[in-house]
């Protein structure tokens, strides 16, 4: 007999005070149960049962391996009852909080709708730091350094900043050739929903590090408008490569300083630590892992 299955009948046993009372909860013998704790006594080296004619009873050793069983018993049972779940179609509400760049998330979150349609998503989006736990989210997707430990994570992908213009800007306009040329142009500004600073642009070649701070022909806290003025030929605009991939991929914008890296942002998808990962939440973590960042989509 295996250590689980002579916990199992040294716990049943414990319980009832009875071998025979424990066999016929077990579906076994009586014989068959006092064979068990008898060859768990001698694997131990101890009596577990001080036994009569009348009762059964624990030894101290008996009630300290007790206590030991059942946490035992009862990780082996969630473990079991996980990896159950995990094959259960995932389905129900799934309360998601998404950040304030829905031109990256809208195509991946249609997709997941369509392929899990027994899931009701719940999308609130937000750059504010929201508590998860306590306003009961089932996932966040962020972006930044990751701090509460009552979370577990999973990279996404990464992200980068570019500098971007129409061509018919540029046809107007030199090309900027160094950072500090941008200061003779039109600049369109990202004005971060959480802190209300304007978004510095940062940029690097080598050892070369650049924080400019462009003086504004506009600013908007919305990236999608960003990207519709730099594409209508208003200036240059500093945005991250995924909200203006299909427009470079369209001819409709393209980039300039190539040779100066933007900053980056690390993308996260968060849920807590504290709860079973039900299939709806399994699903959408994997989903996400898979899709929002595709191999080779991003520098």
């Amino acid at each position: 007999m295996d250590s689980h299955g002579g916990m199992t009948i040294f716990v049943q046993v414990a319980e009832s005070r009875s071998f025979a009372t424990a066999g016929r909860q077990l579906g076994i013998s009586a014989s068959a149960v006092s064979k068990g704790v008898a060859r768990l006594e001698q694997k131990l080296g101890v009596r577990l049962f001080q036994r009569s004619t009348r009762s059964v009873s624990l030894t101290a050793e008996g009630a300290l391996f007790l206590e030991r069983c059942r946490r035992i018993l009862a990780e082996i049972a969630a473990a079991e009852h996980e990896l159950a779940s995990t094959t259960a179609t995932p389905q129900g509400r799934l309360r998601v909080s998404l950040p304030l760049v829905s031109g990256l998330m809208w195509p991946v979150l249609s997709a997941f709708a369509s392929h899990y349609r027994q899931i009701e998503l719940d999308l609130d989006f937000s750059d504010r730091l929201v508590d998860v736990v306590d306003e009961g989210f089932d996932a966040v997707v962020r972006t930044g350094e990751l701090s509460d430990s009552r979370l577990m994570s999973k990279r996404l992908g990464i992200s980068r900043f570019v500098c971007v213009g129409a061509p018919g800007y540029f046809e107007q306009h030199d090309r900027p050739q160094q950072p500090e040329d941008i200061a003779r142009h039109a600049c369109l500004l990202h004005r971060v929903p959480s802190t209300g600073l304007l978004e510095k642009w940062r940029l690097r070649r080598r050892d070369e590090d650049v924080d400019l701070r462009p003086a504004p022909s506009m600013t908007s806290n919305h990236l999608e408008t960003l990207r519709h003025m730099a594409i209508q030929g208003h200036g240059i605009a500093y945005l991250p490569d995924f909200a203006v991939k299909a427009a470079l991929d369209r001819g409709e914008l393209v980039t300039v300083l190539d040779d100066w890296a933007g900053s980056s942002s690390t993308f996260w998808v968060l849920w807590p630590s504290n709860r079973q990962l039900l299939p709806r939440v399994r699903a959408f973590v994997d989903f996400m892992a898979e899709h929002l960042f595709p191999a080779g989509s991003l520098r």
